[in-house]
């Protein structure tokens, strides 16, 4: 009953950052995107952008501190933490689309984020993605209620991470490739100037999306998951001694 109430108040907490983080674009879009967001992107200026990736890191630190404080053990902390960013991403999109239209469909393109680069990729990624953590969040809620010493193994982390990794290269490929036009690697990721770097990337429109790395990185993921909940339903999985 403490994990449902537990539960019941991270999803609260999540809806509701989901609609601050929205009612903010709201108001950058109005300023920058009055005729409606879309790519090539309006030119900010550094501080403008600086402002964004800072918005962006103290978001993950209240998601971080939220299950911080209220699982019991790092497995159970986790799972909140992936429940609570996807909460939070899948009720950021709802936010958008009820207040402005947009976006228009799930294929529509989004910047996703910024660091340590710029993801972009259709707004069907983030959701995919969002309810992959889901369901492995309510997995391990329902298995750590039943034993609090319940744990991801090191195969399971190896696809969770592997496969996160890959579903980025996804969302930042084409960014990339775009980018190399002018810089090299080391300045895409570690920019001596932001102010070239920004002007440059205000001329990018996206050409089109690596669903097939997006995919593979998916199946990592959902594999992890699989693994995961056969285990500790107490059957075996391919290539695997019962527990």
């Amino acid at each position: 009953m403490k994990i449902t109430k537990t539960i019941i108040l991270l999803l609260l907490f999540s809806i509701a950052m989901g609609y601050m983080e929205g009612a903010v674009v709201v108001y950058l879009r109005e300023i920058f995107y009055p005729a409606g967001f879309d790519f090539p992107l309006q030119p900010i200026t550094p501080r403008i952008a600086l402002t964004e990736i800072l918005r962006e890191a103290a978001t993950m630190i209240m998601l971080i501190t939220i299950a911080w404080l209220t699982g019991r053990t790092a497995t159970e902390r986790f799972g909140f933490f992936i429940l609570c960013f996807a909460i939070w991403d899948i009720t950021y999109y709802a936010v958008l689309w009820f207040l402005l239209g947009w976006p228009e469909s799930l294929l529509t393109w989004d910047i996703l984020f910024l660091i340590p680069v710029t993801w972009v990729g259709p707004v069907l990624g983030p959701v995919l993605n969002s309810l992959s953590m889901i369901l492995l969040a309510l997995l391990i809620s329902r298995f750590t209620s039943r034993d609090a010493t319940t744990r991801i193994n090191r195969p399971e982390w190896l696809l969770l991470v592997l496969g996160s990794l890959i579903v980025i290269i996804s969302y930042t490929e084409d960014y990339v490739s775009f980018m190399r036009g002018r810089f090299s690697i080391l300045e895409i990721f570690f920019p001596s100037g932001t102010e070239p770097l920004m002007q440059y990337a205000a001329g990018y429109i996206p050409q089109s999306f690596s669903w097939w790395i997006f995919w593979i990185g998916q199946a990592f993921i959902l594999g992890a998951v699989v693994m995961f909940y056969f285990r500790n339903q107490g059957q075996p999985y391919e290539g695997s001694e019962p527990s």
